[in-house]
């Protein structure tokens, strides 16, 4: 498996371009941080899902899984699962996996 990083704030900026990013890379899951300001965040990555990328599937970290969870519509099968510490690295390797998994089953 790859790892590749991109910033949201170098996407939102324009210094990053999301669709080259993603022809070249081709992720398989997409690893997203809901950072404060939760809302901004979370509203850019749904802006994110409507159009490049559409059809991903998704691990969620953040540092407040209340509010994050609460955001997140419960028949949501594209959003694998929410991590409450991104720094939680075997966390986050297992929800990479089973969303593996589960793509490769869909």
């Amino acid at each position: 498996m790859l790892v590749v990083a991109g910033y949201t704030h170098d996407i939102r900026d324009g210094r990053l371009d999301l669709e080259s990013f993603l022809h070249t890379h081709r992720p398989q899951v997409i690893l997203y941080d809901v950072a404060p300001p939760y809302q901004r965040n979370w509203d850019f990555l749904q802006h994110l899902r409507g159009t490049a990328l559409r059809g991903y599937r998704f691990v969620l970290t953040t540092t407040n899984t209340a509010q994050v969870e609460a955001l997140v519509h419960p028949r949501d099968e594209k959003i694998y699962e929410v991590v409450g510490k991104a720094e939680d690295l075997d966390a986050i390797v297992r929800a990479t996996r089973e969303a593996l998994r589960a793509r490769a089953v869909r």
